[in-house]
């Protein structure tokens, strides 16, 4: 847990993120626009405690903490004409990548600000100052606003519809990093070299005509609609809000606003990241069509279009019909960051309705395809297979630099920043993961105990110099399998708890109060989408995978080294394990599963085989392993 001396740094810290004008300088209110019904705390008000997530979080921050801010910005010198001896990292971070850039300037600054948010970690904060401030000296040489580890050539090939990788792409990374680096640290230098980073791209964009524009942006841009829109609430100035607008495209957004499903062909990821744009442009305008294209995208691509882990696409794209994932199952599933993006959705359009099932989605995604894509070197994963037979593969240290690997080295630098939210002056507790909440300006904290998912229950105790009346709103998360028991000051209460709701506990809370609260778990079956007869087994919000057999030890089918994400000489995969020869077992809810300890989370899973080790999906680390049963065929 908080040793005394991070928990006073921790109050400290959280008293001056929570009162400092840079989170939201130009409030709803004065944009005209409706205020969300709830809104995440900082990320600096919450803490983990030790666990499963505050264990991968202290691994990202090593591996963060080992490379060299000199490395990492050897191409930006050398793009801006400034002397550099360092020695430049490899894979798409190499001098000769288009991508170059996009993590040394981008997912590495954002993922430093919000380690050093939501720990306290000074050695990342004052790597973010020192790259931010050669970002600005590299920016000054480039003149008129232009900042990238390329130089604009690549832009002019845009232009002018020849080939090149996604130069936007990379800027939006950038961008993002320097206005995570304001938005979590306060540094204001920041701030003006993103700024002048959204001039230049306006001016890119604004003397082109539409049907040149449109062509441009069939070229992958990932973001940009976001930060632009970032800049612009940070700022107030409308120039950013008009070349945000310019990065609108009809063919994929009129479809969507249509309620129409037309994703098939799409890049995913790419398709995901536009979205997170379209949500934060509803948040700055207050349009409804945005919001209603978000919410559309979302629910479409978690009900038909995503596995059992909580993500989506297979080789990158969406390559078939909503709803008809057979046959699709392969070692280049569930690309690691769109997870990352949907999840960010997912906080956007639950702070818009206040839904339970975005939080639902949220932990599914969390505990099945975030934990366990990170191995014990801080290295991430790119894809995540889900034919049998397969293993996770990692990128190198040193020589991958994946767009997963910054959207893992962001996320796993940022698992506190959903665990509560507030809606005035209720809490609401959305995640179960052990941790602290500090809300400063009200003094109130809530403290979390538990060894969820192991321990089905939590046990929440407040911490307040007065009493004072508040609700504390409770996920009761639709996988549990009875309503849960919920103990006020260790008198159980009665409740009516809907699975897939919150809770509501209102009353007036004194220094030490407690609230405990039973959330069975249980077995449960689910299909692949458009395959009856292929399934997968869950232990509450857990995916089981059965244990196959040890993986590759070492080698290129294990850690990948240079720019390609995944091996070239592998295995076919296996079949899938057939879940029982027990006929009943398609009417059992994952009937060919048997708890062993559910305190351990172990299981055995039966097939005519012989049984297999089953574990939680984010446990396998080098087993062979998988995700999918197949029921056997039922024969008259």
């Amino acid at each position: 847990m908080l040793t005394s001396l991070s928990r006073r740094a921790f109050l400290q810290t959280a008293a001056s993120a929570l009162t400092a004008p840079l989170l939201e300088p130009m409030p709803a209110a004065a944009r005209g626009v409706p205020e969300p019904r709830l809104a995440a705390f900082p990320l600096a008000s919450v803490r983990l405690f030790d666990g499963e997530f505050g264990t991968a979080a202290a691994i990202n921050q090593r591996y963060l903490e080992s490379l060299e801010v000199e490395r990492l910005l050897h191409s930006f010198c050398v793009t801006a004409g400034i002397k550099t001896a360092a020695v430049p990292y490899g894979g798409w971070e190499d001098p000769g990548c288009e991508l170059r850039g996009h993590f040394a300037g981008g997912h590495y600054l954002s993922a430093a600000a919000l380690a050093y948010a939501g720990s306290g970690n000074e050695v990342l904060r004052a790597r973010a100052d020192a790259m931010v401030s050669q970002l600005a000296a590299c920016q000054e040489a480039n003149g008129k606003g232009y900042l990238s580890a390329f130089p604009p050539a690549l832009f002019d090939r845009l232009a002018q519809g020849q080939e090149v990788w996604a130069p936007f792409y990379t800027l939006h990374k950038i961008m993002a990093g320097l206005i995570d680096v304001y938005r979590h640290t306060g540094n204001a230098q920041a701030l003006g070299v993103a700024e002048g980073m959204g001039g230049w791209t306006r001016n890119y964009l604004a003397g082109m005509e539409a049907g040149q524009r449109q062509k441009v942006l069939r070229t992958e841009f990932g973001g940009m609609v976001e930060s632009l829109a970032d800049l612009y609430q940070f700022t107030g100035k409308e120039r950013y809000l008009s070349a945000a607008r310019l990065f609108e495209q009809p063919d994929i957004l009129d479809p969507l606003a249509a309620r129409r499903d037309a994703l098939q062909g799409l890049h995913a990821n790419t398709t995901a990241a536009k979205m997170v744009g379209v949500a934060r442009m509803y948040e700055v305008t207050g349009e409804q069509r945005y919001r209603e294209i978000v919410e559309y995208f979302l629910d479409e691509v978690l009900s038909v279009r995503s596995y059992v882990i909580g993500n989506t696409s297979e080789d990158e794209y969406w390559h078939t019909p909503a709803g008809q994932l057979q046959h699709s199952l392969t070692l280049r599933n569930a690309e690691c960051c769109v997870a990352y993006n949907l999840m960010k959705l997912d906080r956007h359009v639950f702070a818009w309705t206040g839904d339970a099932r975005w939080m639902d989605h949220y932990e599914r995604a969390l505990f099945n395809c975030r934990l366990g894509t990170q191995n014990a070197q801080g290295l991430k994963q790119y894809f995540f297979p889900l034919a049998g037979n397969y293993w996770r593969v990692f990128g190198s240290a040193e020589q991958s630099f994946w767009c997963c690997t910054g959207t893992g080295a962001e996320e796993f630098a940022k698992f506190a920043d959903t665990i509560y939210f507030r809606s005035g002056e209720a809490v609401y507790v959305n995640q179960y993961i052990a941790s602290e909440l500090n809300w400063q300006d009200r003094g109130f904290r809530l403290t979390q105990q538990t060894r969820f998912p192991a321990e089905p229950a939590t046990r929440l105790t407040v911490r307040t110099p007065q009493p004072q009346q508040r609700s504390i709103h409770l996920r009761i998360p639709r996988w549990v399998a009875a309503s849960p028991a919920v103990r006020v000051n260790g008198q159980r209460i009665e409740i009516v708890a809907r699975p897939g709701s919150y809770l509501e506990l209102h009353r007036s809370w004194s220094d030490g109060d407690t609230v405990e609260i039973d959330l069975p778990m249980q077995l449960a079956e689910e299909s692949l989408p458009g395959d009856g007869a292929t399934v997968s087994a869950l232990y509450g919000p857990l995916v089981l995978a059965a244990d196959l057999g040890p993986g590759p030890a070492a080698g290129p089918t294990k850690i990948l080294q240079g720019r390609g994400t995944f091996p070239t000489d592998l295995p076919a995969p296996g079949p899938l394990p057939v879940a029982s020869a027990d006929g009943n077992a398609r009417k059992r809810a994952a009937g060919w599963i048997e708890i062993e300890s559910a305190p351990a989370l172990r299981f055995k899973g039966h097939a005519p085989q012989g049984p297999y080790p089953v574990r939680p999906l984010f446990q396998v680390q080098d087993q062979r392993y998988s995700v999918y049963w197949q029921h056997p065929v039922e024969t008259s």
